[in-house]
């Protein structure tokens, strides 16, 4: 990994953030390098919580990644460049429970040093460690029509806050 990524402090960060989550799309990842599952994902943010640089995702309950964030202490999110496209809908659209992603989209995973996953096609990636997780509630909404819009089965998202610990952008 060393040799193909360079590690990058968040507040150098060259990117719209919006633009990365929006339309460029994110996957995911968290287990072990054994035993690990990776979603993609469009929903999410960055910013400062609590003194330290953080990322926030949500995860809906029956999602096959919502298992490995739930007994894992960390994640990953990685993004991609265009030519990566049709992995992340590949991955957005197929569950870990019934296909093995990595087989099927030719995704070449590795562990961190701290032991979370993320892939070597990447071309920019944080690693983060699970702060904070807490459930949407139905009572919560200040705009009933999000969660009826959002939410007709009542299958509301979890979401994580975690630390960015590091970031590394894929050497040129």
């Amino acid at each position: 990994m060393e040799k193909r990524f360079a590690s990058l402090d968040v507040k150098q960060l060259n990117e719209n953030l919006f633009t990365l989550l929006d339309d460029d799309w994110m996957l995911i990842t968290a287990g072990s390098e054994d035993n690990f599952n990776t979603m993609t994902a469009s929903w999410g943010g960055f910013g400062i919580l609590w003194n330290r640089p953080v990322a926030f995702i949500f995860i809906r309950p029956q999602r096959y990644t919502f298992e490995f964030a739930e007994t894992n202490n960390g994640f990953t999110l990685s993004f991609f460049g265009p030519e990566q496209r049709d992995m992340l809908a590949y991955c957005g659209s197929h569950s870990g429970r019934d296909v093995d992603k990595v087989k099927e989209t030719g995704l070449t995973p590795f562990a961190t040093s701290s032991g979370n996953i993320s892939f070597l096609e990447s071309r920019l990636f944080f690693e983060c460690k699970k702060l904070f997780r807490n459930d949407f509630l139905p009572g919560h909404f200040t705009e009933g029509e999000i969660a009826g819009k959002y939410y007709p089965e009542e299958d509301f998202h979890r979401m994580y806050i975690g630390e960015i610990l590091s970031a590394y952008l894929q050497k040129s």
